[in-house]
């Protein structure tokens, strides 16, 4: 089971900076250990069966994680990085080493969706999420360039995958695109750049587009040595970004209501539960679950399985 995380040199906490953030993350929340003794965390995926797909960066592994701590490998991976679900509920990555985004099975085997852009391999795909038509729409910075292999592409783009295979560049105006998501109406799309530490926001179009790029929020500083990174929002449309010292929120206008404090620097974060009312945090090398009073938005659980 679940156990309440120990006090250490850098403890949980919550710090508020608007009444609403008790709106959202109770004062009496507890954070728990859900398991530990990982490499480095990333790319958690909820499954209503009850578990989670969690990224080992360190590790080179894909894992089933259940919550009472038991952890089986999926896959050995090359630096998996941000997975999802896509509306079919196929598990997706971004492996870095191979810099592709690859579909895996429940065998353990991959298959590679999409690797380059006219012509040109990617940098080393980072984070990825279904968006509300049922593409895929992915960040491609050279945070993971595998050593010694050249850059490719002279920017750091932001990709977007349909179903049919095809791969359009939605921007390059990011200097280093990382975690990305939707606001619940499918209106707004948001990204954060780890380099230039802000989150942008864009107006999401019809046809799979980007419009009206604009800073949505700056890095607000903190202890820890982590940049913006990981997004996920509720189904309200408040964003829960991890950043430097654990995670920020807030609310679909742009003002930071309070954050997070965590006892290891997180990088990504996933809703779950059977109300989707947990955020499992993937945080260095544990994965923990905080309870909240929000209810997330989790984009594969919203689609049917055909257009």
């Amino acid at each position: 089971m679940a156990q309440d995380v120990k006090k250490g040199p850098r403890e949980f906490g919550l710090r508020a900076d608007s009444p609403q953030f008790w709106t959202l993350i109770p004062k009496d929340a507890k954070l728990n250990v859900v398991a530990k003794a990982f490499g480095f965390t990333e790319g958690p995926v909820w499954d209503p069966a009850g578990f989670l797909y969690v990224s080992d960066e360190e590790q080179n592994k894909i894992y089933k994680v259940s919550l009472d701590g038991q952890k089986s490998e999926l896959i050995a991976l090359g630096d998996p990085d941000g997975s999802t679900y896509d509306r079919e509920k196929r598990l997706i990555d971004c492996a870095s080493v191979l810099r592709a985004i690859i579909q895996i099975s429940q065998d353990g085997k991959y298959t590679v969706l999409v690797d380059s852009f006219e012509g040109k391999k990617f940098n080393s795909p980072n984070d990825v999420v279904l968006g509300p038509d049922g593409a895929l729409y992915f960040t491609d910075p050279t945070l993971d360039l595998p050593a010694g292999e050249k850059q490719e592409l002279p920017y750091q783009g932001v990709f977007r995958l349909d179903a049919h295979g095809k791969v359009t560049l939605l921007t390059k105006g990011l200097s280093q695109p990382n975690g990305l998501a939707f606001s619940p109406d499918g209106k707004k799309f948001y990204v954060d750049d780890s380099k230039q530490r802000n989150i942008r926001v864009y107006d999401f179009k019809s046809d799979g587009t980007l419009a009206n790029g604009r800073i949505f929020g700056e890095e607000l500083g903190g202890k820890g040595d982590g940049v913006p990174d990981g997004i996920k929002v509720d189904r309200k449309g408040n964003l829960y970004v991890t950043g430097p010292g654990g995670i920020w929120v807030w609310d679909p206008q742009g003002q930071h209501l309070g954050t997070i404090l965590m006892p290891e620097q997180p990088a990504n974060l996933a809703w779950g539960g059977p109300e989707l009312s947990k955020l499992y945090i993937t945080a260095t090398t544990s994965v923990y679950e905080l309870g909240t009073s929000a209810k997330g938005f989790v984009p594969y659980l919203e689609q049917t399985t055909k257009p």
